[in-house]
């Protein structure tokens, strides 16, 4: 079987997932559902600060956010990005939201991927349907 085009990287802060074959199984599989196809998938663990940078240089934002997804897809129904997330930020929404630190970080990362298949979440509508989505693809995690 070959491996799962799935890559883990941490930029100026030291964070390991655990169960990362479990994961990359689980996240191709969420991909697969919402009938797109894995090209190459790269999530990068950071600092609020150097997400706060990215998304200054990036998107003009000057605000503290959770993740930035990035489409690189050249082909239609595929997935290609970079998902860039704040382990930070992840561990104070953890607290406020009174879930697990894992749960929470599993949820931003099907929330990037969820974006690379063209799901939105600006309008009410479309943040209740991300949502939905994002609790049916953790209720199916394998793991915890």
């Amino acid at each position: 079987m070959s491996q799962i085009p799935i890559n883990f990287f941490s930029e100026n802060i030291d964070y390991t997932l655990e169960n990362l074959g479990q994961v990359r199984t689980w996240i191709k599989t969420c991909i697969l559902n919402e009938n797109f196809r894995l090209s190459e998938l790269n999530y990068i663990f950071c600092s609020d600060e150097y997400l706060l940078g990215l998304n200054q240089t990036y998107l003009s934002h000057n605000t503290y956010t959770d993740i930035l997804t990035f489409d690189h897809s050249t082909k239609k129904s595929y997935v290609e990005g970079d998902i860039f997330i704040s382990v930070e930020r992840v561990k104070e929404n953890a607290i406020k939201f009174k879930t697990t630190e894992t749960d929470e970080m599993h949820r931003v990362m099907i929330h990037g991927v969820l974006h690379l298949c063209g799901k939105k979440d600006h309008s009410p509508t479309d943040k209740t349907a991300m949502r939905a989505s994002e609790d049916l693809y953790l209720s199916k995690r394998p793991f915890r």
